[in-house]
């Protein structure tokens, strides 16, 4: 019997003055031991589906259609029923693990309370069950961290909470939304075992929901693509997004950054709103192949193969390294009502030779329009100078800092950076990656003087911020700003955009008359709407509080701005008309810029040089492709083995690490010893400084002897 089966589902939502049509048609399945990927964009009704199936509809919500579960239909079930079904039948790993979890108890109580309910255990036997749920998901020491609280665990560590509390009611289903979001590469790729070995070894269905194409590409054995609350491609994994049929899933593929460094096609336009089902193709305004026949009447799922069906009149073939015939805005591009947000400019044009990336993209040629060469000259090893990129003067050095975070009920603290140096200049742009909790958001407050150093010096434009008080403090700061990871939390809820982006010219004591003018200019350049600008945070789509987001980091004209994890949070179409702006931005030789990121193929589209941190210290420095094209730390070398890939990939010998983070034992020797399959006897005594190879800078002593090692 199928475990899950969603038959023709339709979800429409009426609230005061308005209806949404959520949902139009859907069908799909799910089998035992099978993993489902779900994707799509923001708004195409991919939660949705996970609320139906759990019965957690929103108020006002109408429903057709069936949602059988081992042949009942969930949406028919009472209040008991559906009690019993949530956790025993199917369970959910919801988006934000720290948002589910409850903030007043610990998180060993909440997963013993699930499985006193529905495994009807004792509390005693019910807590060795949680211990033992706790180490299945990878989660180290494991009866201490049942006492922890949900603050104080990592996002990592939140998000496999999330999957023991799910799992341990032994649900036959398992739905997963958007479990990696903000995740680390080897976070993400463990978490996604996770979830393969469920329906591997307990043969449980899993349905995976993510805008991560690339990450859930190795673990899914069939994929559902949504658009607007309907299925346009339903397939067997490798099929549908190695050789895709319809062309949005095409253009959700373009828009998705490689590691192999090829260029991303931003596609331009929003989802749609739509109020009642669609009557003829939801994507014709965004479509590139759409005739009048897409316009007068909606296509239907048209079997392809076995198990592979498409929504299309004229379904594509062949696979995506093909060029495109034409760019994705057709004679039916008409600007739609509906859209959320305006349509963006593609961000890769095509050739005959296929793509060539705009400003600020890279298809791994080395070079950047806008910005000359990149940084990828190669340095005189016996110099030991720092790689550098920039055109311009320093606009950022920071000398041998340490920040330490203090205990509040002391007995030691947290030593978040160790004698980190490192310096930007104008018209460069320096990437930073690194697993969570590796000192990477901490870096970037102590460039803004959100943080002082422990020991060292941090300057910005010339001045050491920590000498400087008071209004010129005040000023110093609109020389450096900062792009924040949630766009929406970022923004004060009772602020409108217009205030908003104004804020730092406020600071600064910019009369009203020209910070009216500044922010018209700067919304501009953001291809934003004036209209825009009396609006507030909660009434701004993803796309566009970023976009706000840019603009207020650049309405003051400042000498260096830092992304930290800018597109994180963002869908992929969104996320490449955003990387599009960021590039843009980043291509102005006036400034420099820092990119702080998990996401090593975004770090490797568009940055000069690239830092690598491990547990607050340098371990790489280097030209990015320098650095990702011929790694030398053994940290480097991992973080790209894990990279996920709907390409080709990292190309070199992968390393694998053989402890988790937590682990590490960073007081003596080098850091990475406890993780590193390489380590001798000296590694774990004597700490490694920086020292050039080549073009790059590497914290190993045995980085030279590492690529013979892995071959025996």
């Amino acid at each position: 019997m199928t475990l899950l089966s969603i038959e023709d589902l339709s979800v429409v939502i009426h609230r005061p003055g308005r209806r949404v049509a959520a949902l139009s048609g859907v069908n799909l399945s799910v089998e035992p031991g099978e993993v489902v990927g779900l994707v799509g964009e923001s708004g195409g009704g991919k939660s949705m589906v996970a609320r139906s199936i759990v019965g957690l509809l929103p108020g006002g919500s109408r429903t057709t259609g069936r949602v059988l579960f081992e042949g009942t239909d969930v949406l028919t079930m009472g209040a008991a029923e559906l009690e019993s079904f949530r956790g025993h039948g199917a369970a959910i790993c919801f988006q934000n693990p720290r948002g589910a979890l409850s903030p007043t108890r610990t998180v060993g109580r909440q997963l013993v309370d699930r499985l006193v309910t529905h495994q009807a255990l004792a509390p005693a036997p019910a807590r060795e069950v949680a211990a033992k749920l706790f180490e299945s998901v990878g989660i180290r020491s494991p009866r201490r961290r049942l006492d922890a609280y949900p603050h104080e665990l990592s996002g990592g560590m939140a998000q496999r909470v999330m999957i023991s509390l799910a799992t341990g009611c032994a649900p036959g289903l398992l739905i997963a939304d958007e479990p990696t979001t903000g995740l680390d590469v080897t976070l993400t790729r463990e978490i996604l075992n996770r979830f393969r070995l469920a329906a591997n070894a307990e043969r449980r269905g899993v349905l995976l929901i993510s805008h991560d194409l690339a990450s859930i590409a190795e673990v899914c054995d069939r994929v559902v693509v949504l658009y607007a609350g309907t299925v346009v491609e339903s397939g067997p994994g490798p099929q549908v997004l190695d050789e895709p049929a319809h062309p949005y899933t095409r253009a959700l593929l373009r828009s998705v950054p490689d590691i192999d460094g090829r260029a991303v096609i931003a596609t331009p336009g929003a989802m749609p709103l739509l109020s009642e089902a669609p009557s003829s193709c939801p994507f014709v305004p965004r479509c590139a192949h759409a005739t009048e026949l897409c316009v007068a009447e909606r296509p239907h799922a048209r079997t392809l193969s076995s198990d592979w069906s498409a929504a299309c009149f004229h379904p594509r073939s062949g696979p995506l390294t093909e060029p495109l015939t034409e760019p994705l805005t057709g004679p039916l591009d008409a600007p739609s009502p509906s859209l959320t947000e305006p349509p963006a400019r593609t961000a890769a044009v095509s050739t005959g030779e296929g793509t060539r990336p705009a400003q600020g993209t890279s298809s791994g040629a080395g070079t950047r329009p806008g910005k000359g060469t990149r940084s990828g000259e190669k340095t005189d090893p016996g110099e030991g100078t720092r790689p550098g990129g920039g055109t311009g003067g320093e606009v950022l050095r920071v000398e041998d800092a340490h920040v330490v975070y203090g205990s509040r009920f002391g007995g030691g603290g947290h030593h978040a950076l160790r004698g980190v140096s490192l310096s930007v200049a104008a018209g460069e742009t320096l990437g930073v990656v690194g697993e969570s909790g590796c000192g990477k958001s901490t870096l970037a407050r102590l460039m803004l003087g959100l943080v002082a150093p422990s020991t060292g010096r941090v300057e910005v434009a010339g001045r050491v911020l920590s000498k400087v008080r008071g209004r010129e403090l005040r000023r110093l700061r609109t020389r450096a700003q900062l792009v924040f990871q949630d766009p929406v939390g970022s923004l004060s809820p009772r602020r409108t955009v217009q205030d908003a982006i104004g804020e730092p010219l406020r600071a600064a004591g910019v009369p009203a008359a020209e910070r009216v003018s500044r922010v018209a200019g700067v919304l501009e350049r953001m291809e934003l709407d004036p209209s825009i600008l009396g609006r507030r945070p909660h009434e701004l789509s993803g796309g566009q509080a970023q976009r706000v987001g840019i603009a207020r980091a650049l309405v003051g004209d400042p000498d260096l701005i830092v992304f930290d994890e800018p597109t994180s949070a963002l869908d992929v179409t969104v996320q490449a008309q955003i990387l599009k702006v960021i590039a843009e931005v980043s291509g102005d030789r006036s400034r420099g810029s820092v990119f702080i990121s998990h996401d090593l193929a975004t770090v490797r589209g568009f940055c000069d040089r690239v830092v690598v941190l491990y547990l607050g210290r340098i371990v790489e420095e280097g030209p990015v492709e320098e650095v990702f094209g011929n790694p030398l730390h053994p940290y480097t070398r991992a973080l790209l083995s894990s990279a996920p890939s709907l390409g080709a990939g990292y190309g070199g010998p992968r390393v694998e690490l053989t402890k988790d983070l937590e682990e590490a034992d960073a007081a003596a020797g080098c850091a990475l010893a406890p993780r590193c399959p390489f380590a001798t006897g000296e590694c774990r005594r004597q700490e490694q400084e920086l020292r050039p190879y080549g073009a790059s800078l590497v914290a190993c002593h045995r980085a030279a002897e590492i690529p013979a090692l892995i071959e025996r």
